[in-house]
C-alpha cells in the first residue's frame, strides 16, 4: 500500500446471531451470556435466577475445595479436570508465588478456551501448564512436566455446564442435537453408534451399572439396537417405551439412560479406577487429595478406594462422611445439588 493508507484490511462486522421474541431461547443466540466479561449485569441477572450463563459453568464447593485441599505459596497443584477453570483459578491464587500447577482435559474444545481465559488473568507458563488428555493418564503427564509428586490434587468428575447446554455435544436431554455425548468429539464411539450396537442384554447390564435405572430391563427391550441419531429421538423412544408413568417418572428415566450411555461412552468409570490407583504416587508425602462426584456409582469407588488406601497406610487420614453443597449454594446453583466431595491425606 502507498503512504498514507492502512497498513491493515477492516474486517466486515459481523452480525450476531438473531432470535425470535424478546429474548433468546437458543444456545447459539445467547451471544451476552458466551461473552460474560463484556456483560457482567446479564450474567448476574441469569446467575440470579438460579441458573448458568450459557458457555459457561460456575464451579462447586469452592470454600470446601480449598479447606480441605489447604493450596498454600510455592506448592505443586494439579487439576485433574480443568473445564470452565473456575477451581483451578481459585487454586492457583493460593500458591503463588513461587507455585506451579499442572491441568488436564480431554475435552480439547474445552481445553482451549480455558487456556485463553487462565492465559488473559495473567497465569503464564511458568506457572500453569496443560496436557490434553484424560484424568487416567495423570502419572503419564505429570513425569512429562517434571512433577514428581503434588502437594495438592483435584478431580472434578462432574460433566461441565459447557458440555451440557451445547445440544451440538449431545448430552442435553431438553434441547436436540446429534447424539454424541463424547467429551472428546474426535475419538471414540458416538452414542448413537454405541447404541446401535448393543444387545438388550448388555444395554440393561449398562443402565444398571451406570446408573441404577429400575426399568432397565424394559428399557433395553425397546432401545438396544436401534439406530437413533438425536437427543430428541432418544428422549421420545425412553418416553414410549414407559408407557403410564408419571411425568416425574419418565424424566428421571430419560436422565438415568443419559447418564448410563455417556458413562460408557467415555469409559468413566474405567478411567476413574486407574486415577484411583494411581493417586498415592500422585502425591507427595503430606499431600491433599479431593474427588468431586455426581451420582452413586463414582462416590462408592472414591469411598471404597480411600478407605482401602486408609487401612493399607498409603493414606494417614480420609473423609469419614461426604461434604455436601449448603442449601444457599443448591438455590443459586441447582446443578450442585448431586455433588459430593470426599479427600483424602497421603501418609508421611
Amino acid at each position: 500500500m502507498s503512504d498514507g493508507e492502512h497498513d491493515e484490511v477492516s474486517q466486515p462486522h459481523a452480525r450476531r446471531v438473531r432470535y425470535r421474541g424478546k429474548n433468546p431461547r437458543r444456545f447459539a443466540e445467547k451471544y451476552k451470556e458466551h461473552a460474560a466479561e463484556r456483560y457482567p449485569g446479564t450474567i448476574a441477572k441469569v446467575r440470579a435466577a438460579g441458573k448458568t450463563p450459557a458457555g459457561s459453568h460456575i464451579p462447586v464447593l469452592v470454600s470446601e475445595i480449598l479447606e480441605v485441599l489447604s493450596p498454600a505459596p510455592g506448592e505443586t497443584a494439579v487439576d485433574c479436570t480443568l473445564g470452565y477453570g473456575g477451581h483451578a483459578r481459585e487454586i492457583l491464587r493460593r500458591i503463588l508465588p513461587g507455585g506451579r500447577m499442572l491441568a488436564l482435559d480431554a475435552d480439547p474444545l474445552e481445553l482451549e478456551r480455558s487456556n485463553r481465559r487462565l492465559r488473559a488473568e495473567g497465569f503464564g507458563v511458568d506457572v500453569l501448564q496443560f496436557e490434553r488428555m484424560n484424568f487416567a493418564g495423570v502419572v503419564r503427564a505429570m513425569a512429562a512436566n517434571g512433577i514428581q509428586g503434588a502437594d495438592c490434587l483435584l478431580a472434578d468428575l462432574g460433566v461441565s455446564s459447557m458440555q451440557l447446554d451445547n445440544p451440538s455435544r449431545g448430552f442435553s436431554v431438553k434441547f436436540d442435537g446429534p447424539l454424541d455425548m463424547r467429551m472428546n468429539p474426535e475419538k471414540g464411539v458416538s452414542a448413537s453408534d454405541l447404541l446401535a450396537r448393543l444387545t438388550a442384554g448388555k444395554l440393561q447390564q449398562l443402565l444398571e451399572e451406570n446408573s441404577d435405572e429400575p426399568r432397565a430391563r424394559q428399557l433395553a427391550l425397546a432401545l438396544a439396537g436401534k439406530r437413533l441419531d438425536s437427543t430428541l429421538s432418544l428422549v421420545a423412544a425412553i418416553r414410549q417405551a414407559l408407557p403410564g408413568v408419571s411425568q416425574l417418572e419418565g424424566d428421571l428415566a430419560v436422565r438415568r439412560v443419559f447418564q448410563a450411555l455417556r458413562i460408557a461412552v467415555n469409559e468413566e468409570f474405567s478411567a476413574l479406577d486407574m486415577l484411583l490407583r494411581q493417586l498415592p504416587e500422585c502425591l507427595r508425602p503430606g499431600g491433599r487429595v479431593a474427588v468431586l462426584t455426581f451420582h452413586s456409582g463414582e462416590d462408592r469407588r472414591v469411598k471404597k478406594a480411600f478407605q482401602a488406601g486408609l487401612r493399607t497406610g498409603l493414606y494417614a487420614a480420609v473423609s469419614r462422611d461426604v461434604i455436601r453443597p449448603s442449601p444457599k449454594e443448591c438455590r443459586e446453583n441447582p446443578r450442585s445439588t448431586s455433588a459430593k466431595l470426599r479427600w483424602a491425606l497421603r501418609a508421611a
